[in-house]
């Protein structure tokens, strides 16, 4: 078993929180269960749910109806995920743009938390 952990700012805010709240239920359900197969399955975790994005950054792949959302996530001493960026996909790849902002959360969240995240 793996523990999520929501990446927050330093003044406490959670981007994670603010994109669950604007889904709609049953897509807060879908991307709850996709979030259980993470906390479930670790690295072990693959295609079609997940995959390797760039460096240690790694993406939940989520489809809900026409919708695509992908969280960004990285692996943090041993048994922690901290995911950094959540996003509804609108276009056929990656921005660079979100995958840079998860790399900056990553940097934030590493100097802050050297040992791992807070609990």
């Amino acid at each position: 078993m793996y523990d999520l952990i929501f990446y927050t700012t330093e003044r406490g805010d959670s981007p994670l929180d603010d994109f669950l709240d604007d889904l709609d239920k049953k897509a807060r359900a879908k991307v709850a269960a996709h979030l259980s197969l993470l906390e479930e399955l670790g690295p072990n975790l693959k295609r079609p749910y997940a995959d390797l994005v760039r460096g240690k950054i790694r993406e939940l792949r989520i489809r809900h109806t026409s919708n695509q959302y992908r969280i960004f996530y990285f692996f943090q001493v041993r048994d922690q995920v901290v995911l950094v960026h959540a996003f509804s996909k609108k276009t056929r790849q990656l921005k660079n743009t979100d995958i840079d902002l998860a790399e900056k959360r990553m940097a934030d969240w590493l100097q802050r938390f050297p040992a791992g995240g807070a609990r």
